[in-house]
């Protein structure tokens, strides 16, 4: 069953909103064992050239029931600082559990791609494949807060085990 808490889902909205969509497909496929509560659909945002402060007021309240988040990495991640990178500031100082899902399929840390906010945190770094996002939301939160007061920094990969266990070899 998958983490059921909401889950803030940060990602380009101009190049990447293909990913957010698919997983969103997933979860409404009754066949497919793929489920989390989407902070998104709380609220919406209908003009993106609104005023700034306006939208970060409006992704604040988001954040206010998200216990996890999702930042789904594509090739201009790591230079968008108006939005992104202030939404990842944000779930740090709220303490969230942060799960990197790489669109180029690599299951760590790419260090072209990472936003370089979460580079040196224990942040999970996977794929982006159903199974091991599920896997993640099910897992990393509750590994989080056990090592939230540990000194432990740098990427989270899960190893070939679980993706073995998986079907994901």
């Amino acid at each position: 069953m998958a983490y059921k808490d909401k889950t803030y889902i940060i990602f380009d909205g101009d190049k990447d909103k293909w990913a957010y969509a698919r997983m969103k497909g997933w979860k409404a496929l009754e066949h497919i064992d793929f489920d989390f509560e989407n902070a998104h659909d709380e609220y919406t945002l209908t003009n993106r050239a609104s005023d700034e402060d306006y939208i970060k007021a409006k992704l604040r309240k988001r954040f206010s029931n998200a216990r996890q988040v999702i930042v789904l990495i594509g090739e201009s991640t790591k230079n968008l600082y108006r939005f992104v990178r202030w939404e990842l500031e944000v779930a740090q100082s709220l303490g969230l559990p942060i799960i990197a899902v790489n669109l180029n399929g690599d299951r760590a840390q790419n260090n072209i791609t990472c936003p370089p906010i979460i580079r040196d945190t224990y942040t999970v770094h996977i794929p982006y494949k159903m199974k091991i996002i599920k896997y993640a939301l099910d897992n990393f939160p509750d590994e989080f807060k056990k090592q939230k007061n540990n000194t432990s920094i740098g990427g989270r990969i899960y190893g070939v085990e679980i993706y073995k266990q998986l079907k994901l070899n």
